[in-house]
């Protein structure tokens, strides 16, 4: 019983990364972005805010660290795919957030002060050859002669915000019960996002769009981290993360099931090496600990 909560939520996450692709054409990137943490925050209060009140003598001083660490993982990521969804398949946003492994590991050496080993390099550059690989659509001369498209240089980028994340998660050892944290920094990526939403165009919920804000706000963003969560209390950290590299291989499949997107043999490919280089770098990492 105790995979049942890393797949579920590796499934929900693979399932968003359609889910925000279809909302490319159905609604604007700063309304889903906003109405998704909105609608899930408003659940999740019966459940947190009481107890994250009581314990609010202990939150007051991580306020600071807190809202970053929302910004970043939640109103930054998310909010970067929604755009990236407009320019690029749910095949490529799928196997280009396979990446965020290798990125924190070069960031944990350079912000946790980690030692570079050879194997950590070797396995960072192998998984961002196969991000080249997708991104050039299996040519690479291709690329250099192009440039990325702008859609998948927003996915590094929305990557890149996830993977500091996770980083600072760790460097900050912030002691808050999980609900809480999880609370809380969606209260911060509303913040945030209200803003764009004011002023951006709306088009409004509809009988169109409102099933995918539905899910990214259940499945995405309540079922899934609390699944993981409850994955990590029951397997150690290193044994789960492993799961996490399922995520681009279920991303192709559910993309070709449900948007009839053509896989192409540098998908698999571009995905095969990325986890692979993932594998050595993690190998690296299980060492360090």
């Amino acid at each position: 019983m105790q995979y049942v909560f890393p797949m579920l939520a590796v499934f929900s996450w693979a399932g968003n990364t359609v889910i925000t692709k279809m909302s490319a054409s159905s609604i604007e990137p700063t309304e889903i972005g906003f109405y998704r943490w909105l609608f899930a925050g408003l659940l999740l209060t019966p459940l947190a805010l009481r107890p994250t009140l009581r314990n609010w003598h202990n939150i007051r001083p991580h306020l600071g660290k807190i809202f970053i660490m929302g910004t970043l993982g939640m109103a930054m990521f998310q909010s970067l795919m929604y755009f990236a969804a407009q320019y690029t398949s749910a095949a490529n946003i799928g196997i280009i957030q396979a990446l965020i492994p290798a990125i924190s590991l070069v960031l944990a050496v350079m912000v946790l002060r980690q030692t570079l080993t050879r194997a950590a390099v070797i396995g960072a550059a192998t998984a961002f050859i196969g991000v080249l690989l997708v991104v050039s659509n299996g040519e690479l001369l291709l690329l250099v002669r192009q440039g990325v498209n702008w859609g998948d240089a927003l996915m590094v980028g929305a990557v890149t915000a996830y993977a500091l994340y996770s980083t600072l998660l760790k460097h900050w050892q912030v002691a808050i019960p999980a609900l809480q944290m999880l609370y809380l920094q969606m209260l911060a990526a509303i913040i945030v996002q209200f803003p764009l939403f004011l002023f951006q165009p709306r088009t409004g919920l509809n009988l169109e769009n409102f099933p995918l804000v539905l899910y990214a706000c259940l499945a995405a963003s309540i079922v899934a981290p609390m699944a993981w969560m409850r994955g990590v209390h029951l397997m150690e950290p290193s044994r789960i993360a492993i799961f996490f590299n399922l995520m681009p291989i279920l991303s192709l499949f559910i993309a070709a099931l449900t948007l009839g997107e053509k896989i192409e043999i540098y998908h698999w490919v571009g995905a095969g090496i990325i986890i692979l280089g993932v594998f050595m770098a993690e190998r690296w990492k299980g060492k360090a600990a």
